[in-house]
């Protein structure tokens, strides 16, 4: 049924639920987990120009790199991809989805609420809206708000 597993994982502590998720389906399904980081350079649009901006993406994707190798020791023996790409977290994570032909992304939640929700969004709501596969949502452990 599933062929490539996308696992976005922005590092966060917590994703041990969501790994194992993405692990336990590629296992049985016999699939390949594509563990994805994506640089949040959006965000950084507002960085007063004097920042060091090659600072601060070197240090954002030296970030990706131990999300990915995180997820990866948990994943164990299961066939796995990895990238690390700048961007929009959600516009980034379907992009992947779609160039690689994966057919099923698996991604943490934090459970926002209220204001929090509506100031900071949410990258997986943006990300089931939007993409043209199934999408599974775990809730990040140690984040109940």
């Amino acid at each position: 049924m599933y062929e490539n597993i996308l696992l976005p994982s922005d590092g966060s502590e917590g994703m041990g639920p969501v790994i194992e998720h993405a692990r336990k389906l590629a296992d049985i399904h016999d699939a390949t987990v594509h563990v994805l980081y994506v640089a949040n350079t959006a965000a950084l649009s507002d960085l007063p120009l004097e920042s060091s901006w090659e600072g601060v993406n070197s240090a954002l994707h030296q970030q990706g790199e131990q999300a990915i190798e995180a997820a990866r020791e948990q994943i164990g023996e299961i066939p796995t991809k990895a990238a690390v790409v700048d961007g929009s977290p959600s516009k980034e994570i379907i992009a992947y989805a779609e160039d690689t032909n994966c057919d099923l992304i698996v991604m943490g939640t934090h459970g926002r609420s209220g204001v929090d929700r509506l100031l900071l969004g949410s990258v997986a709501g943006r990300v089931v809206r939007s993409a043209d596969i199934p999408v599974m949502t775990i809730r990040v452990s140690g984040h109940l708000e």
